[in-house]
């Protein structure tokens, strides 16, 4: 199993600065290499103390020069932020600095807050992203980028430095949604599976996807990679209350963030699937989500979280877990020594593990 550990800035501690986040969490993505780990990635938030990685390609160039072996994953770029044109430049740039290590992980986003600073409609999200992913993963394949579709209008232009090698295998999408699903499976790209809902619900959007990948591409759909927040300690009982604690704190940033105690979800145009979720948010009351959302994530002995991966990965036939071990505001030397103990009895179990075809297959 490929095994990768994610860093994400969060600055939800009001007795922590910026600039003490930004310090605590680079020297967590050293390790990174050091411990064994795959593959370190980075995701893309704006505006808020809910993640502080404005710009996710920037942070994985920082690491591109810093390690020498570990692959580089953004989970991910929010591609209707942002001119597709010169996503493919700066991918393009990374790769070539990385010597093809970049995983590219893309998504349409989700925050009210954020589309809102970038001054981009919401009610657009949908089909600026689709639009923007054809271009892009066409581009990244020949070398040349142009389209003319509703939201993007790009003039052919080179995309230099030109791409040296094939972005096929090595692209992924968040999907949540049922819809977004399908529109992976249509580009032919893999998915990156961030857990928030109940697992069946999961297995029947992949079951649906992978039917969809075979009828368009003639092919098998490439294995989902996991991503999830891990909590290890060798105190079955102090993991629980420390996940609790963190994990589940993790989960109150993430109301917050993206508003799901409201109901503006089921009014914006390709999110309406939102609206169960946020009916969910409203009714299930706050320690019930907490159990809810804990029940989804990695947490426990190092024998406990083990298990919990392999059992999350072979359910869905994924051969990728990335961990997320700081987070919610957890002190430094409780993020490393979580990180530490995953990586030193955890991880080298994973890595000899092999996958088993999921049931949704």
């Amino acid at each position: 199993m490929h095994v990768g550990m994610g860093v994400i800035f969060q600055a939800t501690d009001p007795k922590r600065t910026d600039r003490d986040v930004y310090k605590a969490e680079l020297a967590l993505g050293d390790l990174a290499e050091p411990l064994g780990f795959d593959s370190i990635w980075g995701v893309e938030h704006h505006f808020t103390d809910y993640t502080m990685c404005p710009d996710v390609l920037q942070y994985l160039s920082y690491y591109a020069g810093r390690t020498k072996h570990v692959k580089l994953g953004s989970m991910v770029v929010v591609l209707p932020w942002h001119d597709p044109m010169r996503v493919a430049e700066q991918i393009a740039v990374l790769d070539h600095q990385s010597d093809g290590r970049f995983i590219f992980g893309m998504g349409r986003g989700l925050g009210r807050v954020e589309f809102d600073g970038f001054g981009v409609d919401q009610n657009t999200a949908r089909e600026r992203f689709v639009e923007s992913a054809q271009m892009l993963l066409e581009g990244l394949e020949r070398g040349w980028c142009e389209f003319d579709g509703k939201f993007i209008k790009q003039a052919k232009r080179d995309i230099r430095p030109r791409p040296f090698k094939t972005f096929k295998g090595r692209t992924y999408a968040a999907a949540v949604s049922p819809e977004s699903s399908e529109i992976m499976a249509k580009l032919g790209i893999g998915l990156l599976i961030i857990p928030q809902k109940p697992w069946d619900a999961v297995f029947t959007e992949m079951a649906n996807y992978r039917n969809i990948y075979r009828q368009v591409n003639k092919a098998d759909a490439p294995a989902p990679i996991l991503a999830g927040w891990v909590f290890c300690d060798r105190d079955a009982k102090k993991a629980e209350a420390m996940a609790r604690e963190y994990i589940g704190g993790y989960w109150q940033t993430v109301l917050k963030h993206y508003e799901l105690a409201g109901d503006h979800l089921t009014k914006t145009k390709g999110y309406e699937s939102y609206g169960a979720m946020q009916q969910m948010v409203r009714g299930g009351g706050a320690d019930a989500m907490i159990d809810f959302f804990l029940s989804l994530q990695i947490w426990g002995t190092p024998d406990q979280c083990h298990e919990r991966i392999v059992d999350f990965t072979q359910k869905l036939g994924a051969e990728t877990f990335t961990g997320v071990f700081s987070y919610a505001g957890m002190p430094y030397a409780m993020a490393e020594e979580n990180l530490r103990l995953f990586a030193s009895d955890v991880l080298p179990r994973l890595k000899a593990h092999q996958r088993v075809k999921a049931a949704a297959e």
